[in-house]
This record gives C-alpha cells, sequence and structure tokens, in this order.
C-alpha cells in the first residue's frame, strides 16, 4: 500500500507518476472485460478507487481531491470513477469549448455504464466506487492579455461557456445562455508567479520575499492567495451542497 506524504497539517499528498502510463491498455481492456463481470478485470478498474479508500482511511481525510490531466484515458476514467463530483478548470477559448463538447457526454456514458452494466455484477466483498462524478461546476482560467489576443475574442469565448457547460455536462439542451450558475470562479493568469513557485516547490500563494517575490510580486501574491482562497470555499460550499 502507497502511504500518503505529510505536506503540512492536515494535508496529504498522494503522488502520481509517469510510470502510470504503462497501466493505460490493461486499463482500457478492463473496461470492456468488466461488463461481463470479469472479477479481475473490476479489480484494476477500482485499483484507484481502493487506493484512495485506503489512503483517506489511514490519515482520516475528510476530503479527497483528485488531480488528472486534460485527456479522456483509460486511466483518468479510473481516477474519476472514484469522484463523487468534478470540477472542470477551462479557458475561454476555442479549444476548452471542444473539450466540453466531449467531456460532458463521455462523463454520463461512463456513470450510467458502470451504474447499470457493471456494478450489480460486483460482489460485495469488493469495494466499488459509486462513479457518481456529479458536475460540480467550471472553473475559468484567464488568459494572459496581449495586443495580439483581443479582450473581444474572451469575452465572445466566455458568453458560450454557460450554454455548452450546461448542454453537455448537465444535459440540459435548452440551458440559458447568461446562466452562470455553475461558474465557480475566475482565476486570473499567475504566469509570472509560477517560476518562483517552481523554484521554491511551494505553491504560488505562499511564497515569501526569500523566494524572489519582492515589491509588487509580493502583492500578487496576496491576490493569489485570496483568489484560492475564494475557490476554496466556493467548492467546499459545492461539494456540501450535493
Amino acid at each position: 500500500m502507497i502511504s500518503p506524504a505529510q505536506v503540512v497539517e492536515g494535508l496529504w499528498l498522494l503522488p502520481g507518476s509517469l510510470e502510470l502510463s504503462s497501466f493505460e491498455d490493461r486499463l482500457s481492456s478492463a473496461w470492456l472485460q468488466g461488463y461481463a463481470g470479469d472479477l479481475a478485470a473490476i479489480r484494476t478498474t477500482t485499483a484507484f478507487h481502493r487506493t484512495i479508500e485506503q489512503a483517506a482511511k489511514q490519515v482520516g481525510a475528510d476530503l479527497v481531491l483528485i488531480d488528472v490531466g486534460p485527456n479522456l484515458g483509460a486511466i483518468n476514467r479510473a481516477a474519476l470513477l472514484a469522484a463523487d463530483a468534478a470540477l472542470t478548470p477551462m479557458a475561454a477559448d476555442l479549444f476548452s469549448l471542444k473539450g466540453l463538447l466531449n467531456l460532458g457526454p463521455t462523463l454520463r456514458t461512463w456513470r450510467m455504464d458502470w451504474q447499470k452494466l457493471v456494478k450489480p455484477k460486483i460482489p460485495a466483498a469488493i469495494s466499488a466506487p459509486r462513479a457518481t462524478m456529479a458536475p460540480l461546476g467550471y472553473v475559468i482560467m484567464q488568459p494572459e492579455m496581449r495586443l495580439d489576443r483581443p479582450v473581444r475574442a474572451f469575452q465572445r469565448r466566455l458568453g458560450r461557456i454557460p450554454w455548452v457547460y450546461g448542454s453537455t455536462v448537465l444535459g440540459h439542451e435548452a440551458w440559458p445562455d447568461n446562466d452562470r450558475s455553475y461558474e465557480t470562479a475566475t482565476l486570473r493568469n499567475y504566469r509570472s508567479l509560477m517560476p518562483l513557485a517552481h523554484d521554491a516547490r511551494k505553491p504560488m500563494f505562499d511564497l515569501r520575499t526569500a523566494d524572489g517575490a519582492l515589491g509588487s510580486t509580493q502583492k500578487y501574491v496576496q491576490t493569489c492567495y485570496q483568489e484560492f482562497e475564494s475557490l476554496a470555499e466556493q467548492v467546499l460550499a459545492r461539494a456540501n451542497s450535493l
């Protein structure tokens, strides 16, 4: 069993590994075999769920955050099955909007297939996830504005997000264009803080003067802290309302 590493008091990290990519094909095959009730395949598909469950019990976690990459591969599917809810980070650009068109139907298909076709065949002795993956909302990452990337283009894409999210992720074809109730937060671009955070091996909002955050940069760090604190509060409130 992999033990979580304590980062600070009350916060633990269960790190991933690039070597997990070698399990992509195995997880892909196991998903299809699970439809037939193959117990070995089901144990493979639910491996992430059990790892997360055991780690959470080990440290007494109240909340588990699962960070996955921007793709719909077999590894992310196995990880997302363990999630009660899904929060979508995105930018107001064409690629994110196209991504939502794939994300929504895919999550609904995974949820339906697991709950109706696979889960009923799993014996009680095997701990299996519910795979609710309830839409928690989306977080918009602001782009770095330049003269060759007009604000008008950003606003045009931004205005399309509510309907695309509502129709594809929530499954409501008549979702109003101006209903932003699932917009959890908008985070500005903190690209200037990222190199400092990488060198200091700490979050952007925890940078200090000794880390190179001098003058106006330190004020930027404070703004970063406030925005991420607000985001955390919003996510927690939405999760508690499920």
